[in-house]
């Protein structure tokens, strides 16, 4: 099984002193877009104007502390990327609290799809940054041209046997699941479900942002203690109620996570 995550806006600081390893990151035929990528949010954050980048950026004023950051991307120190994130997935997740073997299982099933790096494993070394999906950055097509294309190739040609999307609308549009490969894109509602067709419910609503984060960090938190061997769909549902979770059939090709 493969987990895509989304990333958080919210970084931990500090880190390493090893610079980003751009030839290192999961699916190194990424690399000429990760390139492109970083040069231009390297060259708009190291511009002297830097009202300029934080319009582009849309950055508030609290944040424009993420302009130094993109400055310094290629020579920063570096943390593995799900020790980066912070925020309420994340915080459920708490990799840092997971034993030796649960942190290496992680590492092997799954990808946090970055803005700037594309998809990254979770113990990928990556620098603290400041860029969400919807950027236009100066002199790049829009990201989602930049990138789509070719994640979906490279997933095709990881080709794993069950994709568990977690990933928000905006990432998933960065790289959409190949159409070939089996997946299940979930979502977390909340509400009482009517059941009016065979194998799907409805009544349920989505959660509000805050549970359907954090209930997204706590199912890759109880995957990664009880490593389960998950190759289809059907295998995780199975998973799901031994693991006391409430997991219905949504929308084609999804799956919701009832809280």
């Amino acid at each position: 099984m493969l987990i895509l995550l989304p990333p958080s806006e919210t970084k931990r600081p500090g880190g390493r002193a090893r610079p980003l390893d751009v030839p290192a990151l999961a699916m190194p035929q990424l690399f000429p877009e990760r390139e492109a990528v970083i040069d231009a949010l390297v060259s708009l954050s190291a511009d002297a104007d830097a009202d300029a980048a934080a319009r582009v950026l849309k950055l508030s004023e609290r944040q424009r502390g993420g302009i130094a950051d993109n400055a310094a991307l290629r020579t920063a120190p570096t943390l593995p990327a799900v020790d980066r994130y912070t925020g309420v997935l994340y915080d459920a997740l708490d990799a840092a609290t997971l034993d030796a073997a649960a942190r290496r299982w992680l590492g092997a099933h799954v990808l946090i799809h970055s803005a700037p790096f594309g998809p990254v494993r979770a113990l990928d070394a990556i620098p603290a940054y400041r860029l969400a999906a919807g950027v236009r950055l100066p002199d790049l097509p829009p990201l989602r041209r930049v990138w789509a294309d070719a994640v979906t190739r490279a997933l095709a040609e990881a080709a794993p046997r069950f994709v568990l999307d977690l990933r928000s609308e905006a990432y998933a549009a960065l790289g959409p699941v190949p159409s070939g490969i089996p997946s299940l894109y979930l979502r977390v509602v909340t509400g009482a479900a009517t059941g009016d067709r065979a194998g799907s419910e409805t009544g349920a609503v989505r959660a509000l942002n805050h549970f359907n984060k954090h209930a997204k960090g706590a199912l890759v938190r109880a995957l990664a203690e009880g490593r389960p061997r998950i190759t289809s769909g059907d295998a995780f549902r199975a998973w799901a109620e031994t693991a006391g979770l409430t997991v219905r059939t949504g929308a084609d090709g999804e799956l919701d996570l009832v809280v």
